[in-house]
């Protein structure tokens, strides 16, 4: 029989009022084969991080594989505190929400770092996340009216070096360890575009660890997610699998929280308008499913479930969006061209 190359797995990020055992619970009951907790469900009460071991027995017994750890808050608060923006305070404790940016940063550095430590102290050498607003907000709005340089200033070569300086530690630390840190392009991020992450791997040297967890929902403004990851694709460590629509004669960009108004949204895998199976096919055909299995000692690769909707349960959602990889997307590989056995 063919082998297959993925299995179905899920993101725990949206799940954080969950317990790390209540989420692997759920995953199992929803027919995951592994998950990817967030940061959050692998601290303890003391605000460390529970025991590898605990982690390591909890995922033994729910018998599910550990496929990464999502790492997006405490990374994105990082790179993005400097702006002194509010919106990294949902992702840190009250106390260290009060402290200014510079403190804030601070904090982040040495959180992330001990989270890289505890990720290599499982196994887990591929961490998706994403890189805050290096460049600042005025470059993250990506409007084309910018005046992002002028006499005395120049923006983009700002966020350059900013970017190299405060990310140095943490790639060198994620270097020693063996881990890949893999940016999801994402929309308000260090990175929002396919030439936006290429440049970050050029000003950084090359650093191997710059890699990419890749998302075809967040490309909702002019580049295709096959474009955009056929320019990344020998860099794509990690994947979600997620899915949108762009309601029609609404603008994409616009001052309204509520998810249900808003021109694009999430909704769950099997009804939105990407089509995930050819998504998957060029993961394959970018080298993914190998590179992981290779580098975490896997058989299979995981298709990581984010699936989110603005009108079903989350719960509802998410175990919708597992059922439909495991049946839809871990499909059985070619072993040769179809026509090899045509007039046999």
């Amino acid at each position: 029989m063919a082998e297959k190359c993925f299995h179905p797995s899920i993101e725990g990020a949206q799940h954080g009022a969950k317990s790390l055992v209540q989420f692997l619970a759920y995953a199992k009951k929803s027919g995951a084969d592994g998950a990817q907790p967030s940061n959050f469900m692998l601290q303890n009460e003391k605000g460390g991080f529970k025991s590898t071991k605990e982690i390591k027995d909890a995922f033994s017994k729910a018998k599910l594989s550990l496929d990464g750890v999502s790492a997006h808050c405490p990374i994105w608060v990082h790179t993005t505190a400097w702006t002194g923006s509010p919106t990294v305070k949902p992702f840190l404790p009250a106390d260290v929400a009060a402290k200014t940016p510079a403190q804030i940063e601070a904090w982040a550095e040495d959180y992330v770092l001990r989270l890289l430590d505890l990720c290599a102290e499982l196994g887990v050498k591929i961490v998706p996340m994403f890189w805050g607003v290096a460049f600042g907000w005025e470059l993250a709005t990506g409007y084309p009216w910018g005046f992002w340089a002028g006499g005395d200033y120049d923006l983009l070569k700002e966020g350059k070096e900013r970017f190299v300086k405060k990310t140095a530690k943490i790639r060198k630390h994620a270097n020693s360890l063996g881990i890949y840190l893999a940016h999801e392009i994402h929309p308000g991020t260090g990175a929002m575009c396919a030439d936006d992450f290429n440049m970050l791997v050029e000003i950084c040297d090359g650093d191997k660890c710059l890699t990419v967890n890749a998302d075809p929902s967040h490309c909702w403004e002019g580049e295709s997610w096959e474009t955009r990851f056929t320019k990344v694709a020998s860099r794509i460590y990690a994947c979600h699998v997620k899915n949108f629509v762009i309601r029609s004669g609404l603008p994409v960009r616009m001052m309204e929280s509520g998810w249900q108004k808003r021109a694009m949204q999430f909704v769950d895998i099997p009804s939105g308008d990407l089509n995930m199976v050819r998504y998957v096919e060029l993961l394959i055909n970018s080298g993914f499913p190998r590179r992981y299995c290779e580098i975490m000692g896997k058989k299979t690769a995981p298709l990581v479930v984010e699936a989110e909707s603005a009108y079903r349960d989350l719960d509802a959602t998410s175990a919708n969006g597992i059922q439909y990889v495991r049946d839809n997307l871990c499909f059985p590989l070619a072993a040769g061209s179809f026509e090899e056995g045509m007039g046999a």
